[in-house]
């Protein structure tokens, strides 16, 4: 029998599971939404449902870049604890849920979730996800995936323990170059790659706060411009990566840095665990600038 996307959703927010679970549960259940999470719970599904609510923003990023170095994925998968985090079944499923994705086509989380485990055949990401979640006793969720496809270049990247994770499209230049490029990126953060990517939305809201802090700081109106414009000069250089003092030398810019190399970058992507959830405040940029300036 048809199942409706609004009865798949209802159960979805019953009892936490997997779309494709609930979907398999509903048709089971021809349709039974309360005879479907009967049947959950006795699978364990239901169980493991349970644990959905609470805040996973804990876990690890991976990163998996093919051999010709032309293809790549950033993945994030998320639990309750660090302690989870570093757990063996934990990471083993992350790095198996990262293969699948580098070693498939899928373009996001749901298509990822319903995939065939990288080493496992008989059970899907998700599935392996939700007996994962009955066995550590968290929730675990897959957060994040990124692709990459670099066509002139070749991919590199930095992974600063289990939270951050980088990966540059590089044009040109080696992979030692790469991978200080990526570790710069961990640690300065910046928010694309040039001046002309930021938008103007973004300058017009920096122009009011430093016209606004001008005016308070009580300078001249006729200098209030010319300040103003050094201001977002300045911002433009904290905030993107050609404009940034490289962390290795900061008496050179990334911008004379790739100069010097004959290199260019084309995308690069930084992920950090738990962005935009509501967690402990943790300061990883500076934990991670600590260790370029001493490599």
């Amino acid at each position: 029998m048809a199942i409706s996307a609004a009865l798949v959703k209802d159960l979805r927010e019953r009892t936490g599971a997997g779309m494709m679970e609930c979907k398999k549960a509903l048709v089971d259940a021809k349709g039974d939404i309360e005879a479907a999470i009967e049947a959950m719970r006795k699978s364990g599904q239901a169980k493991a449902a349970k644990k959905s609510g609470r805040t996973a923003a804990e876990g690890v990023v991976v990163i998996k870049i093919s051999d010709d170095g032309k293809r790549g994925v950033m993945l994030e998968v998320n639990c309750e604890t660090d302690f989870v985090a570093k757990d063996a079944n934990f990471q083993t499923f992350a790095e198996a849920a990262a293969e699948t994705a580098l070693n498939s086509d899928v373009q996001d989380v749901e298509g990822l979730s319903a995939a065939a485990l990288a080493g496992d055949s008989s059970q899907t990401v998700e599935t392996a996800r939700a007996a994962l979640v009955t066995k550590i006793g968290e929730n675990v969720q897959v957060r994040r995936l990124l692709r990459f496809d670099a066509a002139a270049g070749a991919l590199r990247s930095y992974r600063h323990g289990l939270k951050i994770g980088v990966v540059v499209d590089l044009v040109g230049g080696d992979e030692a170059l790469g991978r200080d490029l990526a570790m710069h990126i961990a640690a300065s953060n910046p928010i694309c790659i040039s001046a002309d990517q930021v938008s103007e939305e973004a300058l017009s809201k920096e122009r009011e706060i430093f016209k606004a802090q001008a005016l308070e700081s009580g300078k001249p109106e006729a200098i209030m411009d010319k300040i103003v414009e050094g201001r977002v000069r300045k911002y433009l250089e904290e905030v993107t990566l050609l404009g940034q003092a490289f962390v290795k030398d900061p008496d050179q810019s990334v911008e004379k840095l790739l100069k010097q190399a004959s290199a260019e970058v084309k995308r690069f992507a930084r992920v950090e665990v738990g962005e935009g959830i509501e967690k402990k405040t943790e300061n990883f940029a500076d934990e991670v600038m600590a260790q370029v300036r001493g490599s």
